[in-house]
């Protein structure tokens, strides 16, 4: 049986020793195009739209640091409790989307507070562009040949030559595609049903789903964590299951007060 072989370079462009990746072309698009959906919401909701830059630079230092701080305590605490100043090597590579989520949770409560917004009205529709963002992050993966799955027989296996041989499942665009399908099912409640829906409904929706999604995933996927794991799940697996069950809280529990 044939596979696709994927032999795809990370690097966009050379500039002599300058080098441009997908994955940084990727990263640096998914926050233009979320800070532009934002500017959109603002101006629909009548809100300050010169907040949004401030907005999203509290949302790109919460999730660069909450990523990589959950890559290194989540992911290979061993590592870089010995070796500390290398937590700030970020352009080696390791960024942990769980991580990430939690800074830029945190991040918001702060800017809501600085700004005067309702913390819950900015968590409803940052998810928004956050679904975008996920999923032109896992390209970028691909592209590195990097989150790959664990090796299988179907027709749409994947063989990532700079990894090995072997048909893989292709874990980063079952995420992907999972994103942008969530993207445009929660731009249709936001736009169609935003009135009739309650205080969180959105953001309670967006982690019920997105890691859902990613749970389920980790099945197929390889195991990130740099140490031994014995257990039924994987780390990526129990760092979803908080996030699922705040989710469930929000969606069906939360009362404004």
């Amino acid at each position: 049986m044939e596979y696709i072989v994927w032999s795809g370079d990370p690097v966009l462009i050379s500039f002599g020793s300058l080098s441009i990746h997908w994955y940084g072309v990727l990263f640096a698009l998914a926050f233009f195009v979320g800070m532009k959906i934002m500017e959109w919401i603002f101006t629909h909701e009548e809100q300050k739209i010169e907040d949004v830059e401030h907005l999203f630079l509290y949302v790109i230092l919460g999730a660069v640091i909450g990523a990589r701080l959950g890559h290194c305590l989540f992911y290979d605490p061993s590592y870089y409790l010995a070796n500390p100043l290398k937590i700030f090597a970020v352009w080696q590579g390791g960024l942990a989307s769980h991580g990430g989520a939690m800074g830029v949770v945190m991040s918001l409560y702060i800017f809501s507070l600085r700004y005067n917004y309702r913390y819950i009205w900015l968590l409803d529709r940052i998810v928004i562009p956050a679904l975008l963002a996920g999923a032109f992050i896992r390209i970028g993966n691909f592209f590195n040949s990097e989150i790959i799955g664990t090796v299988c027989t179907l027709p749409w296996a994947i063989i990532f030559s700079n990894f090995d041989a072997t048909p893989r499942h292709p874990a980063q665009l079952y995420e992907s595609l999972s994103y942008f399908f969530l993207f445009f099912i929660i731009v249709y409640l936001y736009k169609n049903s935003k009135s009739a829906l309650k205080d969180g409904y959105l953001f309670g929706f967006y982690l019920i789903s997105v890691f859902g999604v990613r749970f389920l995933i980790e099945f197929v996927k390889l195991k990130q964590e740099a140490y031994s794991n014995e257990l039924l799940l994987s780390t990526g697996q129990f760092l979803s299951i908080p996030f699922i069950v705040l989710g469930l809280y929000t969606l069906f529990f939360y009362k404004r007060s």
